[in-house]
């Protein structure tokens, strides 16, 4: 495993959208253990690929709880809302409130490509929608909520 450089804000790959993985090889398995290792090196709780440079849907996530691996996660159902403190390991040093979902279920592939269906509430459920807003090139930045508004 390696540690990757993580993309800063201002990068414009980070604004670009994901492609899908079309095939689970050893190439992504190592990438998506170089992503582990990156997000723990970085005191993160979640990364995406767009944030190592690399355009693939591909998330990992750890809140605690051991690592999620998601390929090509999708958000099919969302429940409540509410409003928490973000940040993100593109954009050290920032942090603002957001709007997301107190509740979410993502559908996605696994390591070994099988279709799994997760469900998350409070900070997983915001890991989930801030990963994937990342492989669609939207940052949390573009989410926040003026402090007038909170």
């Amino acid at each position: 495993m390696a540690i990757r450089n993580v993309r800063k804000y201002g990068d414009e790959l980070l604004r670009k959208k994901s492609r899908k993985v079309e095939k689970i090889d050893e190439r992504i398995l190592t990438l998506l253990d170089d992503m582990l290792e990156t997000m723990y090196e970085n005191n993160g709780v979640g990364l995406a690929g767009p944030q190592v440079g690399i355009l693939k849907r591909l998330v990992v996530i750890d809140i605690g709880q051991g690592p999620i691996f998601l390929i090509n996660p999708e958000i099919v159902e969302t429940h409540g809302a509410y409003i928490d403190e973000e940040g993100c390991l593109s954009i050290p040093g920032e942090q603002g409130a957001v709007e997301r979902p107190y509740k979410v279920k993502v559908k996605a592939l696994n390591r070994k490509g099988e279709e799994v269906i997760l469900e998350g509430e409070e900070l997983l459920a915001r890991a989930f929608c801030h990963e994937i807003d990342h492989l669609n090139g939207i940052l949390f930045v573009d989410k926040i909520i003026e402090s007038e508004e909170v």
